[in-house]
């Protein structure tokens, strides 16, 4: 089977490799009152938030098409002669097609152009639920705009939250960020906290919450496909973001951007600092300072109408404090110590992460139906933590590099009846870890050690969507996955969903079923490593790739550009990738579980424009995700497993540590007279997984921790077109809660107190 879809690949690609792309195309045909085509209309397509726009005449048939239109929003506007003209909107969305009808009215004494409001069609052209979100949302949503902040995911879309400084999504850690299109590769899980993009980069975010075509990969919790800033919503401007708040915060960004009808640049330099950074595990907010700076920049250049080239590089440092209790006899710091487990009180523990990346894309269109994209890349990630020289009672030193090159292409193709997606992705990998604890209780030490590992990941893919009508689509894929390091693995995985839209009611039904391969970590632990986790009755085994099966199905109904979502879905885990740490040094290692269930159901909704004065949103999800022992790879029990061993878990389906059966948002972006606009959210959990459950003098009773809510505020007022002051204020009520005590990743973690800062914007031209 691998070698058919390669030669397949082959053929569509001559060589070329492949995956996901930001691009869609917009059809459409042109008629008279009489449905007679009309030959020679006008027709451009211009983004609504920029100067990007395309323009061409109909055909004989009043037919015409653009390809390689980039994700967002546009309006449409046609004219000809002895007719009114017209402007229609429209939504583009990765690897979609949306189709519009123009009926041109004969031209009348008084000759204004006719707009209608953007459509939010029921596509049939994926099954993926998806969420995507614009620059302005993210200015406009409190706290969305900071450079560590998740809020621009977590407010809009549903069973995403962030606990013990982890994004989790769909019940699962494994997600992946996409630069127009094209990956960042980050095998490593529990290393990162630092941010892949600065969300004032982000000119158009699309989120796909699991049910992928073939074409998208294998990150099955959660894929973040980012337009970047490009320069085409600017004309040689520059926009300069200060913040202030408390915790002495302060979160700034100078960007400037220009352009051509060829050309387009874009870049930013940003810092910022905080003495509040990573959740703590206690109310008060000790030794819990971060800092990070970088820089973004994006290039476009059209030579001619067939072709384009984009070149996107980041280069970012970001600083992380580790929180502590600095109270020896408190009751988390004994909990802590008497289950075994490192206590903060004595540690003045940091991480540095260094982040860089740069992705080049060459996108060639043959004819209006078949483009190419090629893209190569490199993308470099360090997680360096480092102990204080005055630790107690370890004294942690560990650095984990890798770095990633790799290319990637797709060839997308429409003829008859058939959407066709086809290629293949690949990249190498070098990580190099570094190990050193140096015990300071008198415990023995182990020599520092080093390690080199490679390894490569190449897959090949080939996808279609038959539109067997217009109103019921086909979806059906293949994809082979190879990865080889310290052990080789292969995975055949079959995909296939259907989309059908309910005539008049245009409801549209979809579902899907897949597998999925993700593979693992490059974790290889020798020496001081070894040792320490012998010493704590631990041991090591390889790491195997994680593979999924989910099935999905939902209901999309749009009611006057109302669109009301709802999907139920259920994954199925085998090795299922978690991270848990190694006895008494606060050091965490990626384990995979026997088998995972993760069963749920999400619904969203968002409104249009309402009155002109504002947007609603609202996502909730009520999820199980659950695991089972044995711990089959990564940070094991030795054979035989005896009660000695901290991982000694009784077999059967448990809650893991980041269920949250119950999670809503709530929000509002509204638009006030005099520039002036309010964004509010209020986000409830009903509580994670109670770690201490059934230990003697447990604080919380229950299985669950308590529920939390939270309202978040946002306040601003724009003068001049060129000057913005805001007012943010996250978790208003300043309510905390323990919403961590699962004893992994740092122990007891809990929500963020009330930030409020000011936001200062002013745009100038030079």
């Amino acid at each position: 089977m691998r070698h058919i879809v390669s030669c397949l690949a082959v053929i569509f690609l001559l060589d070329s490799v492949a995956f996901a792309t930001i691009f869609g195309s917009v059809r459409g045909i042109v008629h008279d009152p009489q449905h007679r085509p009309i030959q020679g209309a006008h027709v451009s397509l211009k983004a609504q938030g920029s100067d990007w726009t395309q323009s061409q005449d109909s055909n004989d048939n009043g037919e015409f098409v653009f390809t390689s239109v980039p994700i967002g929003n546009y309006t449409a506007t046609v004219s000809s002669k002895g007719f009114q003209p017209v402007s229609q909107g429209v939504i583009v969305q990765s690897d979609t097609s949306p189709v519009l009808h123009f009926q041109l009215a004969l031209e009348g004494v008084k000759e204004d152009i006719v707009v209608s409001e953007t459509r939010v069609e029921a596509t049939t052209d994926s099954a993926t639920p998806t969420t995507m979100l614009n620059r302005t949302d993210i200015q406009q949503t409190p706290g969305a705009d900071r450079t560590n902040g998740m809020e621009m995911i977590t407010d809009y879309v549903p069973a995403s939250y962030v606990t013990h400084d982890m994004l989790h999504m769909l019940g699962g850690h494994q997600v992946e960020w996409l630069i127009d299109g094209v990956p960042i590769p980050n095998t490593n899980i529990a290393t990162n906290l630092g941010p892949q993009i600065d969300p004032r980069d982000i000119d158009y975010l699309e989120v796909f919450s699991g049910s992928y075509d073939a074409d998208y990969g294998d990150r099955t919790y959660g894929i973040f496909n980012v337009v970047p800033r490009t320069g085409f919503e600017r004309d040689r401007e520059c926009e300069l973001v200060v913040t202030a708040g408390n915790f002495y915060q302060t979160d700034n960004q100078i960007s400037c951007g220009g352009h051509t009808q060829r050309f387009a640049y874009y870049a930013s330099l940003n810092g910022n600092r905080s003495n509040y950074g990573l959740e703590t595990p206690i109310p008060q907010v000790v030794n819990d300072a971060v800092n990070g700076y970088g820089g973004f920049s994006s290039f476009i250049f059209n030579p001619d109408s067939k072709n384009q080239y984009r070149l996107v590089s980041s280069l970012r440092q970001d600083y992380y404090q580790i929180p502590i209790d600095p109270n020896p006899n408190s009751s988390g710091n004994l909990i802590l110590e008497s289950s075994g487990e490192s206590p903060s009180y004595g540690l003045h523990d940091a991480e540095r992460e260094p982040d860089g990346y740069a992705t080049f894309s060459w996108i060639h269109t043959f004819n209006p139906d078949t483009l190419l994209t090629v893209s190569p890349f490199d993308h470099y990630n360090g997680a360096d933590y480092m102990g204080g020289i005055h630790d107690f009672p370890v004294i942690s030193e560990v650095q984990q590099n890798a770095n990633y090159a790799g290319a990637q292409a797709e060839l997308n193709s429409t003829f008859r009846k058939n959407d066709l997606q086809a290629g293949v992705y690949g990249f190498v990998q070098h990580q190099y870890n570094f190990f050193d604890n140096q015990f300071t209780d008198g415990s023995p030490n182990f020599p520092a050690s080093s390690i080199d590992a490679t390894g490569e990941v190449s897959a090949e893919f080939i996808n279609d969507k038959f539109k067997l009508t217009p109103w019921f689509t086909l979806i059906g894929g293949l994809r082979e996955t190879h990865f080889n390091s310290s052990i080789s693995e292969n995975a055949t995985d079959p995909r296939f969903g259907a989309a059908l839209r309910v005539p008049r009611l245009k409801w549209v039904l979809s579902g899907f079923y897949g597998y999925y391969y993700q593979a693992p970590p490059l974790s290889t632990a020798t020496g001081a490593l070894l040792g320490l986790a012998n010493s704590q009755n631990f041991t090591f085994a390889p790491l195997h790739g994680e593979r999924d099966i989910q099935w999905q199905y939902g209901l999309m109904i749009p009611y006057r550009n109302w669109t009301l979502t709802a999907n139920n879905y259920e994954t199925r885990a085998e090795n299922w990738l978690d991270h848990n740490n190694i006895g008494e040094s606060n050091l965490f290692w990626p384990i995979t579980w026997s088998s995972a269930l993760i069963q749920g159901w999400q619904l969203t909704l968002r409104s249009p424009d309402v009155l002109h004065h504002g947007q609603f949103h609202l996502a909730y999800a009520n999820q199980i995700a659950r695991a089972t022992s044995p711990i089959t790879g990564g940070l094991i029990c030795p054979t035989p497993v005896t009660s000695a061993c901290p991982l000694d878990i009784p077999p059967g389906l448990a809650p893991v540590d980041h269920d949250q059966r119950n999670t809503l948002n709530v929000g509002f972006n509204g638009t006030l007279p005099r520039k002036v606009y309010a964004s509010t959210n209020v986000y409830y959990g009903s509580g994670f997984t109670n770690g201490l459950f059934g230990m003697p003098d447990a604080q919380y009773p229950g299985p669950y921790l308590p529920s939390h809510t939270t309202f978040d505020l946002s306040v601003g007022k724009t003068f001049a077109d060129k000057l913005t002051i805001s007012a943010n204020a996250l978790n208003v009520a300043n309510r905390r809660v323990q919403q961590d005590n699962s004893l992994t990743f740092g122990g007891f973690h809990w929500n963020d107190p009330r930030q409020i800062y000011g936001e200062f914007r002013y745009r100038f031209n030079y």
